[in-house]
């Protein structure tokens, strides 16, 4: 039996897929480049990285996971860090659980912070104890293999690269990607996005989405005044960027010598049409995502409070299908806003917002 062919039912089942913070194509551009203390760390992160997703997709050929039951502590965070002390093997050892104190390695404490702070909104802002909504334990790994240029959720845990000192910091900076990759297991265990085409650019976007949205809630940050940037503290010294994605102006994070321009789309006009990256999920995921800056921006205030209950109302609603388009989510965020909201301005800044990228509502 061909493993891709066996997939679980997604109506009943929720599979994990193997995200990565790094798309592809920044890999690539890097593995082609000339110099070896550039092109050696992402290949070696382009290898790891493709074995790691064989694995990911044989286990989701045997059954996805389903969420538990909440227990008297599931409102709660339970972090567990573990330290790979630069191999690959998982989890590593545990050096900080959740009634230690702070650890002396940055990155620990870092990582154990981040995943308190995406706990924090899912729990105080929308309700949900945990990624699975029943107090799921958070695991995560640092220090994993050498001069990774990457970090991922595979379903079970967080797991951080170093990066490489050059192009990429340690991934345990940015707190926005512990809640983008976090927030990859939220939507494992409710719509289930197919990790494929639109809806696995919808599977990006809503990570980045609340990735941000645990950053301005951890700033305290209205969305006049966030910077609505992915990954804005990763990036290296001699990286021409500012980021790794922009929701505000998707295609002008960065623009640089190795690692290429920001392919991002902002609307559907310029949708890109590619076999790579599982169709393009890293790359089109621009277009939903400035259709959610548009709408928070145009909301104003708090941008978790009413765009962002939106979002999530779509997300774990029940209605959105596991091979959603654009059209379908964008649909059911002007339904989700009125049903909240009613007819007024949050239903109108939806309707607008997803004109303004060339997505129809209806």
């Amino acid at each position: 039996m061909d493993l891709n062919d066996a997939q679980p039912d997604p109506a009943t089942r929720h599979t994990p897929v193997f995200c990565t913070i790094i798309p592809p194509h920044i890999l690539d551009n890097l593995a082609q480049s000339d110099d070896p203390e550039r092109h050696e760390p992402a290949r070696r992160t382009l290898e790891h990285d493709h074995v790691a997703r064989t694995e990911r997709r044989a286990i989701a050929a045997r059954g996805g996971l389903t969420p538990g039951e909440p227990g008297a502590d599931a409102d709660k965070p339970n972090r567990t860090i573990y330290d790979a002390r630069h191999r690959e093997d998982l989890p590593g050892k545990k050096v900080r659980s959740e009634s230690d104190g702070p650890s002396k390695d940055a990155s620990v404490n870092r990582a154990h912070a981040g995943l308190g702070a995406t706990f924090e909104l899912y729990l105080k802002v929308y309700g949900r104890k945990s990624i699975d909504g029943a107090g799921l334990p958070l695991n995560a790994t640092v220090h994993y293999g050498r001069r990774y240029d990457n970090a991922f959720w595979d379903g079970e845990r967080m797991v951080f690269g170093d990066g490489d000192n050059d192009l990429f910091k340690d991934f345990t900076i940015s707190v926005d990607v512990i809640g983008h990759e976090l927030t990859h297991g939220v939507t494992q265990y409710t719509a289930n996005l197919d990790y494929q085409g639109q809806s696995g650019a919808l599977n990006e976007s809503v990570s980045d989405v609340f990735g941000v949205l645990i950053k301005q809630y951890a700033l305290g940050h209205t969305a006049d005044q966030a910077d609505w940037l992915i990954g804005a503290d990763l990036l290296g010294p001699n990286v021409t960027g500012t980021a790794l994605r922009s929701m505000k102006a998707p295609g002008t994070a960065y623009d640089d010598d190795v690692l290429g321009k920001d392919p991002q789309p902002a609307a559907m006009k310029d949708y890109v049409h590619t076999i790579d990256d599982n169709g393009g999920v890293h790359i089109n995921s621009g277009i939903p995502n400035h259709a959610f800056y548009l709408a928070a921006t145009a909301i104003g205030g708090k941008a978790w409070e009413r765009a962002g209950q939106v979002w999530y109302d779509v997300l774990t609603g029940g209605e959105l299908t596991h091979t959603a388009t654009f059209a379908d989510f964008a649909a059911l965020t002007v339904k989700a806003a009125k049903a909240r909201f009613g007819a007024g301005d949050e239903h109108e800044a939806m309707i607008k917002a997803w004109t303004q990228v060339g997505v129809t509502t209806k």
